[in-house]
């Protein structure tokens, strides 16, 4: 069946409304949703399911950007309990940082996860089941995308769907939540952080080189859908993608940077590890909403993305974490 995007739209909503569950997929959905659960109490949880899955699911690219950007996120955690950060930042803005990032990336695997599981099954019966994502709140828009992937199996525009969907999950949630902005997005600390470009998402590899880009204007979604390609253009480079590849299977995600530091050559930061320093938070997912049918679909967002500039990213990287220490410790001086 052909149809255009419109159609698709018309299409799922009447076939969500004909089709009842039988005791077999409510058995599914039901361990869907225990292993979601299972595999959502951290960042370290998170980051393995995401690996393991892509190790046995290859097809599905998505999951290894996923898991690469939630180390990423576990060493920013673990940054606050550094030292430099407990000396600059007061505990309140240390705690709320870490909220940010833990909510974040809960929302994004709550939504995530129980996609992947269905593509799963589907593939082992043999029939596409992505009916079933009404019952974990999925939008209609990836429902929409799982049903074109399934016959085309158009593995770059699957990636940049789920990347879509992502960012237009925690938009709402956290991005223009009244909380997170008045106590994280609108200080001065994190503003200058952003004027100054000083976060970054690297993906070391075991030769010891470094690949990455910094992250800024966050609160954009244009800007983090494009940042989301431009990284997975990094990862799948075909000179690079087995290189990170081995890193991940080598190197077991402890949620510290000690994890490659000694690898690609780096003075060790001392960070904890992410289990040694931070219990497992309980979440609850808000009031559950399709933001497809609220959202002014911008179809830029599946503008090509390739990222070239600052490629190898080591000396720009350590430039900018010598920045970050100098204002901690500057910043020390007036707490």
């Amino acid at each position: 069946m052909i149809l255009q995007h419109d159609s698709w739209k018309e299409y799922i909503k009447q076939r969500r409304k004909e089709h009842n569950v039988n005791r077999n997929e409510n058995e599914l959905i039901e361990l869907i949703k225990h292993e979601t659960i299972r595999n959502n109490s951290d960042n370290i949880s998170r980051t393995i399911a995401y690996q393991n899955y892509y190790f046995r699911m290859n097809s599905i690219q998505w999951s290894f950007l996923a898991s690469m950007v939630s180390r990423n996120a576990g060493y920013n955690m673990t940054d606050l309990e550094n030292q430099n950060f407990i000396n600059g930042l007061s505990l309140k803005q240390r705690k709320q940082l870490y909220l940010t990032y833990e909510r974040a990336n809960w929302i994004i695997f709550s939504d995530a996860f129980p996609q992947l599981l269905l593509f799963e099954f589907s593939v082992k019966q043999n029939k596409p089941l992505f009916y079933l994502l009404k019952h974990f709140s999925v939008s209609s828009f990836m429902e929409i995308e799982w049903e074109k992937y399934w016959t085309n199996r158009d593995h770059v525009r699957l990636v940049y769907s789920l990347i879509i969907n992502e960012q237009n999950m925690i938009e709402k949630p956290v991005i223009q939540d009244e909380y997170f902005k008045h106590e994280v997005f609108d200080t001065l600390s994190y503003k200058l952080q952003e004027q100054l470009k000083l976060s970054s998402v690297i993906f070391p590899n075991l030769l010891g080189e470094v690949y990455g880009m910094s992250i800024f204007q966050f609160q954009e979604i244009d800007k983090r859908i494009q940042i989301g390609k431009q990284l997975y253009s990094i990862l799948f480079h075909e000179d690079l993608h087995q290189l990170f590849c081995e890193f991940a299977k080598q190197i077991t995600h402890s949620g510290s940077r000690n994890d490659y530091e000694e690898i690609v050559g780096f003075a060790k930061s001392n960070n904890p590890k992410l289990r040694d320093v931070y219990p497992i938070i309980p979440h609850k997912r808000t009031k559950s909403f399709d933001w497809y049918n609220s959202t002014v679909f911008q179809q830029g967002w599946y503008k090509k993305e390739h990222y070239s500039d600052q490629f190898k990213f080591k000396e720009t990287f350590l430039m900018k974490q010598d920045l970050m220490m100098s204002l901690l410790k500057m910043k020390s001086l007036f707490k």
